[in-house]
């Protein structure tokens, strides 16, 4: 019997390889109606302006990584792992593709690469654990216009509680608390996402909702130690959800606390963790008399994280519905990829 052939596209923001391309990610982000909800001219004409002048200060943030970003990279060694891992007794004949939202190899350039391939079933794993309608519906929506085949499509739509990824958290964040910081006693976990303006969450994006649902799932093992969700890398005159970063490294530098950061919901080294986490936050640390800063590093190719997308795309392969998702929303929010399937 022949095993069944099952494409996955794992999907991610992307990331320039180099400076030149610095401006040109900038524009395709800031391009997309999902970021910036304006009409179709002039939000391309609001990313041109936008793109242009922060090109030259994020010119030099990915300076400091070598020029340009590491995602791709990361994100190539997460797929060969997930690859290895679902060809490993699942009955399948699995295929991991590529696909990044803003820069090469576009998800739409992966489609034509899963065409080719042949399959019999294809599940689309975006690298956000939490869902947004910024990050995972705007990636569904890139495929869903250049997606042409015939065979079935399975939507992961987030796993923000799926156990594995619950327990590779607890396990770093456990190894680093012994390992760099000793005494918990004064310490002060700072569990620190991507923000995202008000307005969007108070639309129904669930996006908070879930990292919420992941740290208190992380907590309830790892019991009392103090502990603070927090929100980074805002940009633009928006209120923003918060509290910010920022101000929760101030607060804590106040409070004469050690601090632990945890990247919550980024699986990957880049320029949010390697720029404004390792060395924008850990110099306001210092200034802000914060005597002991530490970094938890992102998931990567931890075993947890590789188990917990294996088992989302197994579990989809095994669902009658195209959309699954492994956090319970507390109510059927308005961007829920179900409503569309």
């Amino acid at each position: 019997m022949t095993a069944k052939r099952v494409a996955v596209l794992m999907f991610n923001l992307g990331g320039p390889e180099k400076q030149a391309d610095v401006e040109g990610f900038l524009y395709n982000l800031f391009a997309d109606r999902r970021i910036i909800d304006l009409p179709w001219g002039i939000r391309q004409g609001v990313a041109s302006l936008i793109s242009s002048r922060r090109a030259p200060m994020a010119r030099k943030n990915y300076a400091l990584m070598g020029g340009g970003s590491p995602i791709l990279s990361e994100t190539r060694n997460q797929a060969q792992a997930l690859e290895a891992h679902l060809n490993k007794g699942t009955g399948i004949e699995a295929k991991v593709f590529i696909g990044m939202r803003y820069w090469h190899p576009f998800i739409e350039d992966c489609v034509k690469e899963i065409e080719q391939w042949k399959p019999d079933e294809v599940v689309l794993l975006p690298l956000y654990p939490q869902f947004s309608s910024t990050t995972t519906l705007s990636g569904f929506e890139a495929f869903k216009k250049a997606w042409r085949g015939q065979v079935p499509v399975k939507y992961v739509c987030c796993y923000s509680d799926n156990d594995h990824f619950i327990d590779a958290h607890v396990q770093l964040i456990r190894e680093w608390l012994k390992g760099k910081v000793g005494d918990t006693s004064n310490v002060r976990l700072l569990f620190s996402a991507h923000g995202l303006p008000e307005k969007i969450i108070k639309n129904g994006d669930p996006y908070q909702e879930q990292v919420e649902s992941s740290v208190a799932r992380i907590m309830a093992q790892l019991g009392d130690i103090d502990h603070v969700i927090c929100y980074q890398s805002r940009v633009g005159p928006l209120k923003w959800i918060g509290p910010s970063t920022d101000e929760t490294i101030l607060a804590a530098g106040k409070d004469g606390k050690a601090v632990m950061l945890i990247p919550i919901a980024f699986v990957s080294e880049h320029i949010e963790t390697l720029v404004e986490l390792d060395i924008e936050y850990a110099e306001l640390a210092e200034k802000a008399g914060v005597h002991v800063y530490r970094r938890v590093p992102a998931l990567r190719t931890h075993k947890g994280l590789i188990q917990a997308l294996g088992a989302e795309v197994m579990k989809a392969l095994g669902m009658p519905g195209p959309v699954i998702g492994d956090h319970d929303c507390g109510k059927c929010h308005k961007f829920c990829p179900k409503r569309a399937a």
